[in-house]
């Protein structure tokens, strides 16, 4: 691509790591390392860090282009991908800071060093991000296939209360099934095992829910987060979220009704 700039888009709510990243890009001009040669490669490339206003939806690759351009965070019609024409109509590459952060270590110790984590077809590490009811929620580089057992017990100092106070799982951010306690005792945490259990790995970004939450109010409040972050562009996701969001309100507050969901998916449901 002779790509000659890179953008951090980064939130604007996370003050302390945009302050940090700040540094940093500051200490990289200052060793040569970017701008002008960069490395003495012969070449300039520079880095510009790019504050959002924590939009959701930012986090499909063309909703960010468009915010970066200082547009509404919206999705774009596809194709053009941008690969062909993204930011400002030049050829961009859009990718995740995981990817980033680790390709320099593959670069150096190789891809068959990489592949030994993990399992067949689930190879590699992958950042964990745990939160919820457990005594030292983190960030953490682990394995793929890592049992979430020893995740949570490793690396979180287990689950508040002790693992018998757990109640459920959501292994892979909020629009991943969660998993109640039974299967969390023994699932890895890779692809195909989160899917041998109806869930899935998403984002993996862990969250543990205690014998002190209520399951539903919890899922009324995501169903609530997806109808407020909803760009409004497509009728599924600008309808659908908001009939979601007012029936797990009726099951929370026990206004629910056997038999008139016409909404949430065909058959007998509850409304």
């Amino acid at each position: 691509m002779r790509a000659s700039a890179a953008y951090i888009y980064i939130r604007g709510e996370y003050v302390n790591e945009r302050l940090n990243l700040e540094r940093a890009r500051k200490e990289a001009y200052e060793a040569g390392l970017l701008g002008k040669n960069a490395c003495g490669s012969g070449y300039d490339f520079d880095v510009h860090i790019h504050y959002g206003a924590g939009a959701y939806i930012c986090g499909e690759e063309t909703a960010l282009l468009e915010s970066l351009e200082g547009k509404q965070g919206k999705p774009r019609l596809k194709p053009p991908f941008p690969a062909n024409a993204g930011l400002y109509g030049c050829p961009t590459t859009v990718t995740n800071v995981e990817t980033v952060a680790v390709s320099p270590t593959i670069l150096r110790r190789g891809p068959e060093w990489f592949a030994s984590f993990g399992r067949k077809n689930n190879s590699g590490t992958k950042l964990f991000c745990v939160s919820g009811h457990v005594n030292k929620p983190c960030t953490v580089e682990e394995e793929m296939s890592i049992p979430l057992k020893e995740l949570i017990e490793r690396h979180c100092g287990g689950v508040r209360g002790g693992w018998d106070n757990l109640l459920a799982v959501i292994p892979g951010g909020s629009s991943v099934p969660l998993l109640p306690k039974h299967i969390c005792d023994d699932v890895l945490m890779d692809y195909d095992a989160l899917k041998a259990v109806t869930s899935g790995l998403g984002t993996a970004a862990v969250i543990v829910m205690d014998k002190s939450t209520d399951v539903v109010d919890a899922i009324a409040r995501l169903s609530y987060f997806y109808k407020h972050e909803s760009c409004g562009q497509c009728t599924p996701c600008r309808e659908g979220t908001g009939w979601l969001w007012m029936i797990m309100e009726r099951l929370k507050v026990g206004n629910a009704k056997v038999g008139r969901n016409r909404y949430a998916s065909g058959g007998d449901q509850t409304d």
